[in-house]
Order: structure tokens, then C-alpha cells, then sequence
């Protein structure tokens, strides 16, 4: 029973690594590896548990998800205004028309995503 606490906890620590990761780029979601990464601590300990709810970068995620409240208007357009900062310097560093369509389309896909995510009433 302790080798699987320890798997889950390994595993908690990749996917909350990926969700931090994809917290600065644009291509990679952070959301669904935090809650896969809440998931595995869950059943890793109870003190990592409560450490990734208590986080104060992660913890709302978790919540928001959890309570199916939303994710508040603010956020959202922040988080669709620093999707677009990053793809637009991505696309003027490494630029060639390839690179341009395909983070045109992430972009388009990753905000409609966010959009389309239940807006949480302040």
C-alpha cells in the first residue's frame, strides 16, 4: 500500500510540474494537470492534499473545479491576454509562416476553451 501512496505522490509532482509549466507557456494547459495532479496527492497523503488546496497558485483551481463555480470574468481575461502576449512575441521570435498559423490556431483554440469555461459570478 505504501509503494502506491508513493506512485501517487510521484505522479502529483509531474502533473502539477506540467500545470506550472503550463502556466508560462501558451501551448501547454494548466488546468487539467493541476486537478490531475490534486487527484493523485488525494490519494497519495492527506498532508499533500491539503498542501495543493491550501496553495495559493493552485488551491482556486482545484476549488473552482471541484464546485463547478466558474472561473471568475478577471481571470479569464487575463489569462486570454497573456495567451496572446506570449504567442505574438513566439510568433515575431521564431517567426515563418508555419510557426504563425500553427500558434494562430492554438491561440484561437486554447481562448475559445477559456471563453467557453463557466464565468463565475463575483
Amino acid at each position: 500500500m505504501k509503494v502506491k501512496r508513493i506512485i501517487y505522490f510521484i505522479f502529483g509532482a509531474v502533473f502539477l510540474s506540467l500545470g506550472a509549466i503550463g502556466a508560462v507557456l501558451p501551448f501547454l494547459p494548466t488546468t487539467p494537470f493541476v486537478i490531475v495532479a490534486a487527484f493523485c496527492f488525494g490519494r497519495s497523503s492527506e498532508m499533500a492534499e491539503k498542501w495543493i488546496l491550501s496553495n495559493k497558485y493552485f488551491g482556486a483551481y482545484i476549488e473552482n473545479y471541484r464546485n463547478k463555480v466558474g472561473i471568475p470574468l478577471k481571470i479569464k481575461v487575463r489569462s486570454i491576454l497573456f495567451l496572446w502576449a506570449t504567442l505574438i512575441v513566439s510568433m515575431i521570435y521564431a517567426w515563418s509562416l508555419l510557426n504563425f498559423v500553427i500558434l494562430l490556431i492554438v491561440g484561437i483554440a486554447i481562448s475559445s476553451h477559456i471563453y467557453l469555461l463557466k464565468t463565475k459570478q463575483e
